[in-house]
């Protein structure tokens, strides 16, 4: 069976396979992370990165884009312990008509200089520019991941993790057999499947710096 076959199937399998569930509690029981091993880190870019928008809004320029606490410190943490930190995003806007690739490299450009000014930088960016269904890319599908495992030679499903903020991010994870963590955020602002997602997530995270903070560095 090739890779891309086995991602496939994958996926399919995690609409079916949970993680255990402490009802009395509940919190999930969580998969203890191999954290020394991970050197390679994917984040969603809206609700990881900077603030989302309200469900059917889009963050079309700069001035829309609310980088949101800590996650200049995350950044930096994750450079300053010698891991990559690659950008993972859905940017269906541009399918959309709303804005186009340049305007997304655009506020990524802007996203860097900020960044640099905090000693910190992301290694890679890579977004889908697709409607749903049209393409490989859009994550829940694994399109972005197996780019950047091409990119980044040394990168695999093994030393990498995910941390993104909806459950197609932790889908794309289980599908190419990556570890991922679920950033809870705003509870205005979450898309719907969240509580499948932390259930589905080897580990839960109120944000990226606490996720950071707390499994890589």
């Amino acid at each position: 069976m090739t890779p891309a076959k086995n991602c496939e199937w994958s996926l399919l399998l995690s609409y079916c396979v949970g993680l255990l569930h402490d009802y009395g509690s509940g919190r999930v029981n969580h998969t203890p992370l191999p954290t020394m091993q991970l050197r390679y880190v994917f984040l969603d870019r809206d609700g990881v990165i900077n603030r989302k928008p309200q469900e059917g809004e889009y963050i079309d320029r700069w001035d829309k884009f609310q980088i949101l606490p800590g996650v200049e410190s995350a950044i930096a943490g994750l450079n300053r312990s010698g891991r990559q930190a690659i950008v993972v995003t859905n940017q269906r806007g541009i399918a959309l008509g709303l804005y186009t690739a340049l305007d997304v490299e655009a506020i990524h450009n802007r996203l860097q200089e900020h960044l640099r000014r905090h000693n910190a930088h992301i290694d890679a960016f890579y977004f889908c520019p697709h409607d749903k269904n049209q393409c490989n890319c859009r994550k829940p599908r694994t399109g972005m991941l197996e780019q950047a495992f091409h990119d980044f030679p040394e990168a695999s499903p093994a030393n990498s993790i995910m941390i993104g903020d909806s459950i197609s991010d932790i889908q794309a994870a289980r599908a190419c057999g990556m570890p991922s963590i679920f950033i809870a955020g705003d509870p205005a602002t979450q898309k719907p499947g969240a509580d499948q997602a932390m259930l589905m997530a080897d580990s839960t995270a109120a944000s990226l710096w606490d996720a950071v903070d707390r499994f890589l560095i």
